[in-house]
């Protein structure tokens, strides 16, 4: 089996995280950065709001199980993607809403679903999310991986 990958920056990666790692046909999940110019950037770095990275969340997913289409369309719903530069109390580029496509096949899945939710929010509102295409993805620090799932597990003993 081989898997393909998705990749979104939704604000902070711990919780985009844990949603995506909860669905059926998700193989592995990863947090990282992408979409700046620093060569491997720390979490601290990226906290600048200077290296131009994204928080992402790597998705690998069995195709046969789950598509590309289906997690694109939870991405829609884990985040407000009208909020520019900003989650909730987070602020900053590092914050932003990203799609990251790796072939033409990912991007018109994406446009198309973007273009799709954008006719469901409030008026007046408008979808900020880039849709842009993959590049470098740097790993985060361990201490960030599966940060919500340590943390509920440290916190039930």
């Amino acid at each position: 089996m081989t898997s393909d990958i998705a990749i979104f920056g939704a604000g902070c990666f711990w919780g985009v995280e844990l949603a995506y790692s909860k669905i059926e046909g998700v193989t592995a999940t990863s947090v990282g950065y992408m979409g700046g110019e620093t060569k491997n950037p720390s979490y601290n770095d990226v906290c600048t709001n200077e290296t131009g990275h994204a928080e992402v969340v790597k998705v690998e997913f069995d195709s046969s199980i789950v598509n590309y289409k289906e997690l694109v369309d939870l991405f829609w719903k884990v985040h407000d993607p009208t909020t520019l530069n900003r989650q909730g109390w987070d602020v900053g580029t590092q914050y932003r809403s990203a799609i990251f496509y790796h072939d033409e096949e990912q991007k018109q899945i994406a446009t198309e679903s973007r273009d799709e939710a954008e006719e469901s929010i409030s008026e007046g509102k408008k979808i900020v999310t880039e849709i842009v295409p993959a590049e470098e993805y740097y790993l985060a620090e361990e201490y960030h991986q599966k940060y919500l799932e340590k943390k509920s597990d440290s916190t039930s003993l």
